[in-house]
């Protein structure tokens, strides 16, 4: 049905207006919502931030580390030996700080596993060089009490009889023997090419900020593990200044500048080269928005 020009009720001559309200009710639905972007990346998992190079939703971050963090209530690191919480990252320094609910401490004696990373993740964000393992009730024929006793080193001036003799957890391997067992303080690089079976050791522990424990008892150790990680310069600072979130095309792996859910660009969000994945919708929301008002004054005018 054609629309009823005004002047054949007003009597005035007018233009016939061929939107109806209903059209012009709907049109801020339509419009509007396209000026509010989500934010492509989550910025923080519990009260962990979470920024450049790490990203806890796929296409966030640097894509080395794809897939290396999942977030549920805490922000946990994977790695082929299970999850370890995340306790701290340092962006500034580059480390980050990890825990093993299921490693053994000076207060609690747990079944032993291994700690295992996959071959990237030893490269990319190895143990820092003061986090310290410590291999526990180990036996006298483990190869690092004989032929690879050169992996063993000195803990600022650290023994095992202090270990067994400090710790309540501990304490049992010197009750059972009547003596303390074997224990060897090493790297990460000898649990890397050697399990616990191996190494014939019962348990371990870690220990970190090594470097400020000497005369320190293990009643006040800080247990857990710290790694450290590097950022390459790949034009992120300039991404971030424009607005923009670092991150990764999920096919190609290449680095994209994430200035919304719609729009990504290679380099920034101002004037960097579009890739597609959608399109900014923001000039075409302001231009229809502008095109809304005008037809509201006209309604106004013919009603008038």
């Amino acid at each position: 049905m054609a629309p009823v020009p005004l002047s054949a009720i007003s009597g005035r001559r007018s233009l016939t207006f061929p939107w109806p309200p209903l059209l012009l009710l709907l049109l801020p639905a339509t419009i509007f919502p396209a000026l509010t972007f989500a934010s492509p990346c989550r910025t923080s998992c519990g009260n962990i931030p979470i920024k450049y190079p790490f990203g806890v939703d796929d296409g966030c971050g640097a894509p080395q580390f794809r897939r290396m963090f999942n977030c549920s209530t805490d922000l946990f690191f994977l790695t082929p030996s299970g999850s370890y919480k995340v306790q701290s990252i340092d962006y500034d320094k580059q480390s980050m700080v990890i825990y093993d609910p299921a490693m053994s401490t000076c207060s609690i004696l747990q079944p032993h596993r291994d700690f295992a990373m996959a071959d990237l993740q030893s490269v990319i964000i190895p143990p820092a060089p003061d986090t310290v393992f410590a291999l526990l009730n180990c036996s006298i024929d483990s190869p690092i009490l004989n032929h690879y006793k050169y992996l063993c080193f000195n803990f600022s001036g650290h023994s095992c009889d202090e270990l067994y003799g400090a710790c309540n957890a501990f304490r049992v391997f010197h009750l059972l023997t009547n003596s303390s067992p074997p224990c060897c303080f090493t790297g990460y690089d000898t649990m890397k090419f050697m399990s616990m079976n191996i190494l014939d050791c019962s348990h371990y522990t870690t220990v970190l900020n090594t470097e400020n424990l000497k005369g320190v008892g293990p009643l006040d150790w800080i247990y857990g593990m710290k790694l450290s990680f590097s950022v390459a310069d790949l034009g992120c600072d300039r991404c971030s200044k424009s607005g923009g979130t670092c991150g990764f095309d999920t096919e190609t792996e290449g680095l994209l500048c994430l200035c919304s859910v719609s729009s990504n660009y290679t380099r920034d969000c101002v004037g960097g080269n579009f890739t597609g994945g959608g399109y900014n919708r923001a000039p075409a929301a302001l231009i229809g928005a502008f095109i809304f008002i005008l037809l509201s004054i006209a309604q106004l005018t013919l009603n008038s």
